[in-house]
């Protein structure tokens, strides 16, 4: 599934067996996390709420950050790619952000062909996911 700044799919595992298998497909594409937010745990431990699980992955290629900078030296405000695992009901649901959102902010054709390729790793990544 897809929609204007991101794409997901459902699966049926266990949160922790997920977040490991996106790791793994993201690793096969070339990205490694740099960040790792787990949410449950922030907003427990800032709000004192309880929420499903879900960890947000920054994942970074840095041959692609190295070229979208030197494209569009703000980009760094969309760095690095955002991928959320989390938990809903009987299933995890996996999204990762769709690149093509940065040529639409940035208005910069340059980052265009950049931002067909990374989508294709994400698109893999995330297929591999849902195998």
């Amino acid at each position: 599934m897809s929609d204007s700044y991101g794409m997901s799919t459902k699966v049926d595992r266990d949160f922790d067996s997920t977040v490991a298998d996106v790791k793994s497909a993201l690793a096969e594409q070339g990205f490694g996390i740099i960040t790792e937010i787990d949410m449950q745990a922030t907003l427990k431990a800032k709000l004192g709420v309880e929420t499903d699980r879900q960890v947000i992955l920054g994942a970074c290629n840095p041959g692609f950050a190295h070229r979208s900078l030197q494209a569009e030296p703000s980009i760094g405000l969309l760095l690095p790619c955002n991928v959320v695992v989390r938990s809903a009901d009987d299933a995890t649901i996996v999204e990762m952000i769709n690149p093509q959102m940065m040529v639409d902010l940035t208005g910069n054709p340059d980052v265009a062909e950049l931002a067909r390729e990374v989508s294709d790793r994400l698109s893999t990544a995330l297929a591999a996911v849902a195998d």
